[in-house]
């Protein structure tokens, strides 16, 4: 099997992902504008060839890529990056190449979050009020008829990039002046979010899925510069789940890993946020590890080259993510985060260049059995003077 792999080398934890389809003898091919002599040791020693290109942006050179593996190597069998940014390259290589996964045809319902609601409606799965932007008098009648706040977020855009906020009508004439262009406007939910992640087989059939809740949104955790911190549940909401298994259904989720997010609201309902059709970001796939005392790399692997899934799911942790900030007066240090809680931080590391925008400058993956313990060493270790 024939495996292009692109920015194999990011982020730097999705190594693992080379090296598990390596061991099950698949040909990781890699592609990217990364100097070779740049790539960590371990990831050259899994690739079977790595082809560099001036600047993955540029798509001529990426076909050349393509045309170089397939005559040294046959034809090429599976194209992937795990990477949102990277998701309509993809989908445009497939479709060139004739490679099973989403095609181009199928990027606007998964790229444009407007699309996206479509899409949660024909499945039964409630949405937010929205409006694609079209003049400033829509936007300000929207505005009237919601109230304030309301999100302004750009239809085709990654995370909380570019996103506003806005409190009144001034706010609203001062991102107007702007002349923004494709920008869907959604009340302000107040609620907590959730994402319903995990990974399809071949046939689409769900063979991993788990919960997250977060502290803080995206939105607010990069606006105020906030300590991101978001965990696993052990027990799975069932309305939750049952959506969740609508989306993946609505979406076509085949061979691919899901994040999909939802706002609980304050009354215990739910409103689908968006689709995302690859992993979760940052050091999710990670926790889905310790959560579960498995190797979802692995199961990753197994699922491409045999469409099997082998481990079992019991949850028997909850697995956070806990960030801190460089400059902040921390009232703990490193060394007194390790020597309370031992054993139950599970990994601990850097996180560098614009994973850290969203996720911090350190980043603790703890795990415990007890939610109560999580948010106590959440608490700890974000804590300030």
């Amino acid at each position: 099997m024939n495996y292009v792999y692109l920015s194999p080398h990011f982020p730097p934890n999705y190594l693992a992902f080379s090296q598990r389809l390596n061991e099950l003898g698949v040909r990781v091919l890699g592609l990217a504008d990364e100097p070779y002599e740049q790539l960590h040791p371990d990831l050259t020693a899994v690739l079977s060839e790595y082809y560099r290109v001036r600047d993955m942006h540029h798509y001529d050179d990426l076909l050349r890529a393509l045309g170089y593996f397939t005559h040294q190597h046959g034809k090429i069998d599976r194209i992937e990056s795990h990477n949102e940014y990277w998701l309509e390259t993809e989908a445009r290589l497939r479709t060139d190449f004739n490679v099973s996964g989403y095609k181009i045809s199928d990027m606007p319902r998964i790229k444009r979050k407007s699309l996206m609601k479509r899409v949660f409606v024909e499945a039964g799965v409630p949405v937010a009020p929205g409006l694609l932007m079209q003049s400033a008098a829509e936007a300000r009648a929207f505005a009237a008829e919601m109230g304030y706040p309301i999100i302004a977020k750009p239809d085709i855009g990654v995370g909380a990039n570019e996103t506003y906020k806005l409190h009144s009508a001034h706010e609203l004439e001062a991102f107007l002046a702007r002349q923004p262009q494709g920008y869907l406007l959604e009340p302000f939910i107040d609620g907590t979010i959730q994402s319903f992640d995990g990974l399809t087989d071949q046939d689409g059939r769900i063979v991993f899925h788990t919960v997250h809740q977060y502290g803080d949104g995206v939105l607010e955790i990069i606006s105020q510069q906030l300590d991101a911190f978001y965990y696993s549940l052990r027990d799975i909401p069932p309305d939750l789940a049952e959506m969740g298994q609508r989306a993946v259904q609505a979406f076509g989720v085949r061979e691919r890993f899901f994040h999909f997010e939802f706002f609980r609201q304050r009354d215990g309902s739910l409103i689908a946020l968006e689709a995302n059709l690859r992993p979760p970001g940052g050091f999710t796939t990670d926790m889905f590890n310790f959560a579960n005392n498995m190797d979802v790399y692995r199961e990753y692997a197994n699922v491409v080259v045999d469409n099997r899934f082998e481990a079992g799911v019991e949850r028997p942790y909850h697995c956070a993510y806990i960030a801190r900030r460089q400059g902040k007066p921390y009232v703990h240090s490193h060394e007194d985060i390790l020597a309370a809680f031992g054993e139950r931080i599970a990994a601990h590391q850097p996180v560098t260049g614009i994973i850290s925008v969203g996720m911090g400058n350190y980043g603790y993956l703890a795990r415990s059995p007890f939610e109560e313990e999580i948010w106590e060493m959440a608490d700890f270790i974000r804590r300030v003077r």
